[in-house]
């Protein structure tokens, strides 16, 4: 199979860089779609636009490299066009839950024709060709609820829930697809499927039963839905619980929690940390008593102590200060809220939405940050009186170390816009 990537250089706020170059469980995703490939036979290759796939009558397959999707999508779609034997192109059904909830909002690329969503991602048989017929692929949308709200407490909406798909697919377009691709579509995704194979398979159920008796743990912590990496100490507090994956030489200390997690290698976990349905790249670091819920945090980043991240995005290389709070809870459910998206504020069709930290930050102790604000890549914040209370976005002609004679060559801008 001949395998052609269609480039998208868009660069997306405020990480300033390509979707390509942005952390998904815990993988650039361009290594994570490369990776899904590995069971099939593909030459690779990259292109601007459809005007440079050639004339080969091989099999193809295209799709533009800011998408994201999972081995289960991909199988299928590729199983199905071949059985077809015709030129496809990815189609979702109009009243596929996940996909209207979560990945229409703050995009362009999955777009409706006729009767059905449509994306960028085709299959040829005999090498490219104008016309394809739409294969609608469905996602199997499981609807599972994060909070579960007293009656007295609750509003309309009562529970809060996400539809989260077996198969995943969205387009990466905007910092809040990170959030929604790494948590609703990534560790909660490999929650229903779990759920799904635990209904469905009595072997499944018993071997996990059997692991759970043999090492005298609870059964979703036992070694059948906990990958533990080599080289790893974690304290006998610490509660892990799956389905999780934690790579090698990982620390986690007394009292931590993990819950539903992927935690990257050479990852350091403080005292009474808890980490719930995230995922944590590779050698980030948490001294003690952070909080992390439904957030991703890439590569060489740090959250110091009594900070909460709440369905956050934090970029590589940043520091985040002691005490911190991103805030995500809507305070007037009446208004939706709304993220800037090509310089306009756009619903996010999010209930709950925490902020986004792009890149080489630092951010200062003690800052409040409400919900759907991005602070821009190579912004430093000093805590200060004047500003501890973040409800605009920040940009990086903002940021605090410009205000210092010769600040720019104190922290050198590495993610222009």
């Amino acid at each position: 199979m001949r395998k052609i990537i269609l480039r998208d250089r868009h660069k997306i706020f405020p990480f300033n860089e390509p979707a390509r170059e942005l952390r998904f469980l815990n993988k650039p995703l361009w290594l994570h779609q490369r990776d899904l490939f590995t069971p099939y036979d593909v030459e690779e290759r990259e292109i601007d636009s459809l005007a440079e796939v050639g004339s080969e009558k091989v099999e193809t397959l295209i799709y533009r490299d800011n998408l994201f999707f999972d081995e289960f999508f991909l199988e299928e779609f590729i199983q199905r066009a071949r059985a077809s034997g015709k030129a496809c192109r990815v189609a979702l059904a109009l009243d596929d839950r996940s996909i209207t909830t979560h990945a229409i909002h703050l995009q362009q690329g999955i777009r409706r024709e006729g009767d059905v969503y449509v994306a960028d991602m085709w299959y040829y048989p005999y090498g490219f060709e104008p016309n394809t017929r739409p294969l609608v692929i469905d996602t199997e949308p499981h609807e599972m609820g994060y909070y579960h709200v007293p009656t007295h407490m609750s509003n309309a909406m009562g529970d809060l829930v996400y539809q989260v798909p077996v198969k995943a697919f969205c387009s990466i377009e905007h910092w809040v697809h990170t959030v929604i691709a790494n948590v609703i579509f990534g560790v909660f995704a490999r929650g229903a499927r779990l759920d799904r194979e635990i209904e469905q398979d009595v072997t499944k159920n018993l071997q996990i039963l059997w692991h759970a008796m043999l090492e005298r743990k609870q059964v979703l912590s036992c070694s059948q839905v906990v990958h533990i990496g080599r080289n790893c100490s974690i304290d006998p507090s610490a509660v892990i619980r799956g389905p999780s994956y934690i790579g090698d030489n990982v620390s986690i200390g007394p009292g931590a929690v993990i819950d539903v997690s992927i935690i990257g290698n050479n990852v350091d976990i403080g005292t009474g940390c808890q980490v719930q349905l995230s995922v944590i790249s590779d050698r980030c670091f948490f001294p003690f008593r952070a909080s992390i819920f439904m957030s991703v945090m890439m590569e060489d980043s740090m959250v110091a102590q009594n900070t909460c991240l709440q369905f956050c995005s934090v970029g590589r290389n940043t520091f985040i200060g002691a005490g911190s709070t991103f805030t995500d809870f809507n305070l007037i459910p009446s208004k939706p809220i709304r993220a800037l998206h090509d310089g306009k504020p756009m619903e996010t069709g999010m209930p709950v939405l925490g902020g986004c930290v792009g890149h080489n930050c630092s951010i200062g102790s003690g800052m409040i940050v409400y919900p759907a604000r991005a602070i821009e890549s190579d912004v430093v914040l000093f805590a200060s009186p004047e500003r501890r209370v973040l409800d605009h976005t920040i940009y990086y002609e903002d940021s605090d170390h410009l205000k210092i004679k010769g600040g720019e060559s104190l922290h050198t801008r590495m993610y222009d816009r």
